[in-house]
């Protein structure tokens, strides 16, 4: 009677997260520098630390700073404001902030799983309102949801 060991191979999916912890144990973020005509400088440092908070509660990967089996690097290439909802008179009665942050993604370990996208996200405030009061909550819950399209393009495997 012959006996066979098959190998098996050990994946976690942790929020999402679809990784084979036998292959991937680190990455390296790069920083995401504002390459936008308009610039909000707090909201570079606001979605670096959402992202790699993001990823450190997520996932077992060790950040490196070096050489890593995934990399995520890019730039925050829009932060625009447009009118919405236009009432009767002609003026606008919200006014939407849409961030955009373009993404390159590396798995150094498997050929084939590397992107390169641009993701945005947007919520519209009351145009009474001044940008300067709602400036930094806007720019923490768009973060927030482009930190959740990132990790689920990328490391969610999805």
């Amino acid at each position: 009677m012959a006996t066979t060991w098959q190998g098996c191979r050990i994946s976690y999916k942790l929020n999402g997260a679809a990784l084979d912890y036998n292959v991937y144990k680190t990455i390296h973020v790069s920083e995401f520098p504002i390459r936008a005509a308009l610039v909000y400088p707090p909201l570079q440092q606001t979605f670096e630390n959402q992202l790699l908070d993001y990823i450190t509660q997520n996932t077992r990967l060790q950040t490196t700073d070096g050489a890593s089996d995934l990399e995520l690097t890019g730039e925050i290439t829009g932060y625009n404001l447009s009118p919405q909802a236009v009432t009767e008179d002609a003026y606008a009665s919200k006014t939407r902030l849409t961030i955009s942050v373009r993404v390159k993604y590396t798995d150094n370990k498997t050929e084939g799983k590397n992107i390169d996208q641009t993701f945005s996200a947007y919520r519209d405030f009351d145009s009474s309102e001044m940008l300067t009061d709602v400036q930094d909550e806007l720019c923490e819950q768009i973060s927030k949801e482009l930190v959740d399209l990132i990790f689920n393009a990328t490391l969610g495997d999805w």
